[in-house]
């Protein structure tokens, strides 16, 4: 009898300590903090970064767990976290620029995705337009609603180009590609992200895409980044500041393994050409890591180049320039030290 006791009480003590450790990871789940993530899209390979954040853990490691929604444009992703419909979520910069000087938003940017604007000129390499001056007498289509329309003019005007010298299609962003590859537009308008999608397409009207970003004729400023509401900020600030050091993870995690990010997003979307989806994370890689992110730091938002993100949306939108402080639309203190 005493031979089976002491068998037992060894037993049952690991099993006590067994059931303690299940129930304290049960409690953990339990107490996890809920956030619903507005994306300004449908999930992609640029926006991969989340799932990857997701199936490695990263988020959960901070105790939360996260809803994550697609949208329909950087406008409806604001706002619909300005509304309460999402605690975070992503967003161009400018677009919030714009809801903050038409009359005020509760949203803040809580950190700088791409340091670099993605707006880009796509042609073809047959078509010998290598710079913005060789756009007179052309034609170019851009999507009906995108915030590169507006820099548009800015733009032009910038390169000492006259904008009736240019005929301008607005068309449905799947239009586009196709447009270009038959021959029916000279250029479009679009993200630097997008260029793999358009490479398929021309490639298959036998013709090769040719990109040339903004950034080469002058645009510089802060685009995409990741937002919070105000609410968020004031009433969970510890639980924001968990999720935006997850998110840094992520997005580094991603950066050093593209084919793991596109795995964990087609794990969760298995609707995602992998293919494609590893090519648009690829692309969107220099706007998130490059010069500036390691002048200033990853995520960071750096004073002078968010004044200078906003005039050009000053200028572009006509506003002026006095319409709104940007450094009243950043919140920095969540990135850490």
């Amino acid at each position: 009898m005493r031979s089976c006791l002491r068998h037992i009480r060894p037993l049952q003590s690991r099993l006590w300590l067994a059931s303690t450790l299940l129930g304290l990871c049960f409690s953990a789940a339990q107490a996890a903090d809920r956030l619903t993530v507005q994306l300004d899209w449908l999930p992609g390979g640029d926006k991969s970064f989340v799932y990857a954040g997701v199936q490695q853990g990263f988020f959960q490691a901070e105790g939360l767990e996260l809803r994550i929604v697609p949208g329909r444009g950087s406008a409806d992703a604001i706002s619909r976290i300005a509304t309460g419909s999402a605690d975070v979520g992503f967003a161009g910069i400018s677009a919030l620029m714009m809801a903050a000087a038409e009359g005020g938003v509760p949203v803040k940017a809580v950190m700088s995705l791409y340091a670099k604007q993605p707006d880009a000129l796509f042609t073809r390499t047959d078509s010998r337009i290598t710079s913005l001056r060789d756009l007179k007498g052309k034609t170019v289509a851009m999507p009906t609603f995108s915030s590169s329309n507006a820099l548009w003019p800015v733009m032009l005007q910038n390169n000492g180009i006259t904008p009736d010298k240019i005929k301008i299609i607005k068309t449905d962003p799947s239009a586009l590609a196709p447009m270009l590859a038959h021959g029916r537009v000279d250029a479009t308008i679009n993200w630097t992200t997008l260029a793999p999608a358009f490479s398929i397409v021309l490639a298959q009207a036998g013709k090769r895409l040719s990109v040339l970003p903004w950034t080469q004729f002058g645009l510089n400023g802060y685009g995409w980044s990741a937002m919070a509401s105000d609410r968020i900020i004031k009433e969970r600030p510890e639980v924001l500041r968990r999720y935006v050091r997850a998110l840094t993870k992520a997005v580094q995690f991603s950066i050093q393994n593209p084919h793991k990010a596109v795995a964990a997003l087609k794990a969760q979307v298995p609707e995602t050409d992998a293919a494609l989806a590893q090519a648009e994370l690829e692309a969107s890689i220099p706007l998130i890591k490059n010069e500036i992110s390691h002048r200033h730091g990853l995520g960071r938002f750096h004073p002078e180049l968010l004044a200078s993100t906003w005039s050009w949306v000053a200028q572009s939108m006509h506003y002026s320039p006095q319409a709104l402080n940007p450094e009243s639309l950043v919140e920095r203190s969540f990135l850490g030290p």
